[in-house]
């Protein structure tokens, strides 16, 4: 089951932790960050997703992320937002919306030796939930998507700290992330859209 390879993932990061050295003996190894992410989605499309144009609409969410240190360089982070409403479009006409609820679990290199500044790259799973699923008023409510998405999630960003709690974050993010779309009397798959979105970010870093 997909959510169970989510939460072995999670449990096999966690369990790293009673063993792993913390970056500096008196450091703190939590940080958070809050970050306002533009959600750029590739839709990609075939069977109805592409003779109906069937295309999710770009938009700004809320993010909230918590990083564990094992060492000074190598951290998790745990992505995490609120279930968001994704508007799909028929062309330039609203379709349906539908709810997306999307962590992802990264593994972090962190470069540490550039003072203020510190650059990291990151990579992981994403898992996306999909709610409202048949809400395509468009289409009499007869469609509707997958349960769920499994995805690879690749990052590149950085912090400036401005003091040893405070600074500032830059983030770019990209997750591989589909669904098929399906006739909901019978089951039978019609086609699929390929979200894949690009995910450009800025936000405050506080390091505990």
């Amino acid at each position: 089951m997909r959510l169970k390879s989510l939460v072995a993932a999670i449990a096999t990061v966690a369990s790293l932790a009673p063993i792993a050295a913390h970056a500096q003996a008196n450091e703190n190894p939590w940080m958070v960050r809050v970050r306002a992410v533009d959600l750029l989605w590739n839709n990609g499309q075939t069977g109805i997703a592409q003779t109906q144009n069937l295309k999710a609409k770009n938009e700004w969410i809320p993010e909230f992320d918590v990083t564990y240190f094992f060492t000074k360089n190598i951290a998790t982070e745990l992505v995490l937002t609120y279930p968001q409403q994704v508007t799909i479009n028929n062309a330039s006409t609203q379709a349906g919306k539908i709810s997306a609820l999307p962590p992802s679990l990264l593994l972090q290199y962190h470069f540490t030796d550039l003072g203020a500044f510190k650059p990291y790259v990151g990579a992981g799973i994403n898992y996306t939930i999909f709610g409202n699923r048949q809400n395509f008023p468009a289409y009499s409510n007869a469609v509707q998507v997958e349960p769920s998405s499994v995805g690879f999630v690749g990052q590149i960003g950085a912090d400036y700290m401005f003091d040893k709690n405070w600074g500032a974050n830059i983030d770019l993010k990209y997750a591989t992330m589909a669904t098929n779309v399906q006739y909901v009397a019978g089951g039978a798959n019609a086609g699929k859209l390929t979200l894949n979105p690009w995910m450009p970010a800025v936000g405050v870093t506080y390091k505990f």
